[in-house]
């Protein structure tokens, strides 16, 4: 087996014979995006990600960033994996063709930067810069999108979300950072910030800061919060200069280490120049684009991580031989490769039921998406709903089920997987930030359970609910039915479970009905990605009709995964039911000196 980190072809089963992705091109904005297309955008990512990306992953990982002098110096490769990705228009793949874009797909954008991701984390250097750029075009003015989109997306410039600071991590209504107005229009801001990703580097020319700060005067919260643009080089009289942003610190991170976090001060000299973005006071609600993308992308991030430490350790498992059945005692017998022992199958099904269930969510969710971008009327509004609703699922549900993912990686290579040698532990170190990037779990469950749930009076479940519904009526095969069956038992408990929790919120202070909002969180994931294999499985039955050669294999396999999911993850729903239905108040009520 070569060195695989990820399956095109299982790529390209999801996109399109379960989500026949080359139907968008019913859309004016999609209409370029035939099955030829596809093909070739396909094809193309997964060739850049071959030679730019995997072969420096571990490289890369060793050979960290380094800040002398106030410079941070990083790998050299760093600069060529932001040039291929700017001169191939990975960058601003989805933007319109008016801005030098390609009107690609979300999903198929989403699809290629799964592939990225799994070959090498530091492909995140090009599409935050994606997404900074994504807010200027939606609530900048024209001379800021004249100015600086071109060059962000290109690659020249790098862009950054600058959001949190020592005391304010995810109550962003404490910030401090202050702009102050200017006769000319700009604000001087002053303040710092913290775990800035890609927040300092020497890869391009210039780091567009996209920054919440609190206007001089404005109101206390949230609602006083206002959106910058502050670069690290403004424009002068003829010439870039110095805007007074200085890197303070790089933080020494357990994994993706080639991905910088810095420690940023601005107008520390009394000279940061900022930009508004937008209306005043209105910056967070505008961040929260950047955010939910974001999450997204945090969310393919770990299931393309996910993605390499399966094929790691399935690569070792067909190249390793250890003991023998033990019905077999001769040990005058050759030993037998370690896929053959039940326990090392149960692991590695349990690896391709996370990486490839957690995919085929993330591109469930950019279908929404792209829907959204492309329809009109009711279409667009119930794809609005549904996409803000699996938003933190999508989010979480890699993040978290591929820390476990690869865990079980590391444990298929014993001794191996703790090794350096082996790809195995920089991929567990890697992945553990993504269930902390974005909005910590805790976060994604509050927001799901205390926001996303009663949407519109609860429409956004119900549209959730018919399609996961019209997925169950399609799986009435001999083979799937007793899976449909079974999903549509946890589907009625997903509903009690939401309605008693909503019934305490009617009479209960909001600490009492989201003490469990991360258990929660957790049984609508397993739900959920019950929902993307069933989904999957009745496209592999159907396929096997007519399957021969490798794709026999292939289709059997999601079978298989299919069959393993239900008979392994879904019944983990019975023990989280029995939590939630429970009201005993536990954790809220224990008093905190007891937890010593």
């Amino acid at each position: 087996m070569s060195n695989q980190y990820v399956s095109l072809r299982n790529i390209k089963f999801i996109l399109n014979e379960v989500f026949n992705i080359e139907e968008l091109n019913q859309y004016d904005y999609y209409q370029d995006y035939d099955a030829e297309a596809i093909k070739m955008t396909l094809d193309a990512a997964k060739q850049l990600a071959d030679i730019e990306l995997f072969p420096f992953r571990m490289e890369m990982d060793k050979q960290k960033p380094k800040l002398k002098d106030g410079v941070v110096t990083a790998h050299p490769q760093l600069k060529k994996i932001i040039k291929a990705l700017g001169d191939g228009g990975w960058i601003s793949a989805h933007a319109p063709y008016d801005l030098g874009g390609q009107q690609m797909p979300l999903s198929l954008q989403n699809a290629s930067l799964y592939m990225f991701y799994a070959a090498n984390v530091c492909a995140a250097y090009a599409f935050l810069t994606e997404g900074a750029a994504n807010l200027i075009l939606s609530f900048g003015n024209q001379e800021l999108k004249d100015y600086y989109i071109p060059k962000m997306f290109s690659g020249e410039w790098q862009g950054t979300m600058a959001l949190t600071e020592p005391q304010a991590g995810s109550s962003l209504s404490d910030i401090t950072t202050t702009a102050y107005p200017q006769p000319d229009g700009s604000y001087k801001i002053k303040g710092q910030k913290i775990y800035i990703s890609g927040g300092e580097h020497d890869a391009v020319d210039n780091i567009i800061h996209l920054t919440l700060a609190r206007i001089e005067g404005a109101p206390a919260g949230t609602k006083g919060i206002s959106l910058f643009v502050v670069p690290k080089y403004r424009q002068g009289e003829g010439e870039m200069v110095f805007n007074d942003v200085t890197c303070a610190g790089l933080f020494g991170k357990m994994g993706q280490k080639g991905y910088v976090a810095a420690q940023l001060m601005f107008g520390e000299s009394d000279d940061c120049r900022g930009w508004l973005v937008g209306e005043e006071n209105r910056g967070l609600a505008n961040m929260f684009q950047l955010m939910n993308e974001a999450r997204i992308a945090t969310g393919t991030m770990a299931a393309g991580i996910a993605s390499a430490s399966y094929y790691a350790s399935l690569k070792y498992a067909h190249e390793r031989p250890q003991g023998r059945h033990l019905s077999d005692k001769d040990v005058t017998k050759p030993q037998v490769l370690i896929i053959e022992h039940a326990d090392v199958k149960r692991m590695l099904l349990f690896q391709k039921a996370i990486s490839e269930g957690s995919l085929a969510l993330l591109i469930q969710c950019s279908h929404y998406a792209d829907i959204v971008v492309a329809a009109e009327g009711e279409e667009k509004e119930n794809a609005h709903l549904l996409l803000e609703l699996l938003t933190p699922i999508a989010k979480t549900y890699p993040s978290e089920m591929g820390i476990q993912s690869t865990n079980a990686g590391i444990q298929c290579l014993g001794g191996a997987g703790y090794c350096d040698d082996f790809p195995l532990e920089q991929l567990a170190r890697d992945i553990r930030i993504n269930a902390i990037y974005e909005g910590t779990t805790g976060i994604q469950g509050m927001d799901l359970l205390g926001r996303k749930v009663m949407l519109k009076g609860g429409k956004a479940l119900q549209l959730l609910l018919a399609e996961v519904q019209a997925t169950m009526a399609a799986a009435n095969s001999e083979t799937l039915q007793p899976y449909s069956e079974e999903l549509a038992k946890s589907v009625q408990v997903l509903g009690g479970i939401t309605q008693y929790l909503i019934g305490l919120a009617k009479t209960e202070r909001p600490e009492v009905f989201l003490t469990d909002a991360t258990l929660y969180l957790e049984f609508f994931g397993i739900v959920v990605i019950g929902w993307q294999w069933l989904k999957m499985g009745v496209v592999a039955e159907k396929a096997l009709e007519n399957a021969k050669g490798d794709d026999v294999n292939f289709y059997q396999g999601k079978l298989a995964a299919l069959k393993f999911y239900f008979a392994y993850e879904i019944p983990k729903l019975r023990g989280l039911k029995t939590r939630l239905m429970n009201n005993d108040r536990l954790t809220l009520d224990m008093n905190a000196d007891y937890i010593n």
